[in-house]
């Protein structure tokens, strides 16, 4: 770590896989020189390691981190406490003008809190996303960094709605779109060809059959053996009339091989393959038949691309890509996720529409707000 003073500089944070895609294009309108303000990248190393950063912060040109905490993993508490310990001397050895934090990881609610008890001002991006389940530990994280943030930019004018009512001032919320998006559009033509892809992996799919993408990770799906066994089967059924591909998280297949299910889901037309990485996802997402997922960012990625997403959920923090885009959310009943697939297949699914500011600007919004604030302050 440096010690070198750095002036005028906005400190961004992220931690783990989601922050990557929402940080390159942030860090991208900073560099540029119509900027006032600096920025430095601090990663809090919440999740990292070599294959990870070759898949996302060489993909997507986001520069090596001016500062690693190297963190780890850990359990919630033990991670965002170790989060904080580790952040609070940055912050001490050389102050930014404000720390800007993503999402609603662990490291986004520790670095706010840090910075907010310090007095330095916190910028939050992509603000005000509820989905009214407390159950699920980012929604706590979002509740929380927005109490905490001077800044907050939301991707859907509707989630100003959910800060006001939270008490927190309208003047302080500003409506800039989705930087995962500004991050799609820039490397949709760089996007990974699905079927380059599958010939690294050994796969081939027929051209007239197509596939289907699935992703599963959150601990609801995946950490209860019922409902995990549940989810194989009936992604077992819709395989036989349509091919399925599954990149599966290293965690979600160690929760596959606890629950006795390897075999199971071997068994169906199910292809499995390792994590991948952005623009190979990107090529894959745009050229699926129907995307079946329990990620956020897929949700809005799909409606992005006009492609149909059935979640297997039984709510979202994203209602705008059910209302406007191509998400349906369906839980994890079979019955329900039959019939979404099977309307899909028999009509298209959803065609949606692109929501307002998703059009690849909402950094240079960002950044804009951000530096007129800043010498407002000054």
């Amino acid at each position: 770590m440096s010690a070198t003073a750095v002036r005028g500089h906005i400190l961004c944070v992220v931690g783990a896989r989601p922050n990557f895609m929402k940080i390159a294009p942030i860090m991208r309108v900073f560099s540029q020189p119509s900027s006032a303000l600096t920025a430095r990248l601090l990663h809090t190393g919440q999740h990292y390691d070599a294959a990870m950063k070759l898949a996302f912060f060489d993909q997507l040109h986001i520069p090596e981190p001016d500062i690693d905490l190297e963190v780890g993993s850990g359990s919630h508490a033990q991670q965002t406490a170790e989060i904080m310990k580790r952040f609070e001397p940055v912050l001490d050895e050389n102050p930014p003008v404000a720390v800007l934090v993503v999402g609603d990881v662990n490291s986004t609610i520790a670095c706010a809190l840090v910075a907010a008890k310090k007095g330095i001002p916190v910028v939050h991006v992509e603000a005000g996303l509820r989905s009214g389940d407390r159950q699920m530990p980012e929604e706590i994280n979002r509740i929380l960094t927005d109490q905490l943030s001077d800044l907050l930019f939301t991707t859907e004018a509707e989630a100003k709605s959910n800060l006001v009512r939270e008490g927190i001032a309208g003047d302080r919320v500003h409506f800039v779109g989705n930087v995962m998006i500004d991050t799609l559009l820039y490397n949709l033509e760089h996007a990974v060809p699905a079927a380059e892809t599958l010939a690294q992996a050994g796969l081939k799919t027929q051209q007239s059959e197509g596939y289907g993408l699935v992703t599963l990770h959150r601990p609801s799906n995946v950490d209860d053996p019922e409902v995990l066994e549940r989810l194989v089967r009936v992604l077992g059924q819709i395989s036989e009339r349509t091919p399925l591909l599954f990149p599966i998280h290293p965690r979600t297949l160690a929760r596959i091989s606890d629950a006795g299910l390897s075999d199971l889901l071997g068994s169906f037309a199910i292809k499995t393959l390792p994590p991948q990485g952005y623009l190979e996802m990107l090529g894959l997402m745009r050229e699926a038949r129907v995307v079946l997922t329990d990620s956020g960012g897929i949700q809005e990625e799909t409606t992005a691309l006009g492609v149909p997403c059935i979640t297997l959920r039984e709510n979202t923090e994203r209602p705008i890509t059910v209302v406007q885009g191509t998400n349906t959310v369906v839980g994890t009943d079979a019955t329900k996720i039959r019939a979404c697939y099977d309307e899909i297949m028999s009509r298209g699914g959803k065609t949606g529409r692109v929501p307002e500011f998703w059009d690849g600007k909402a950094a240079e919004r960002i950044v804009a707000v951000i530096n007129a604030w800043v010498a407002g302050r000054e």
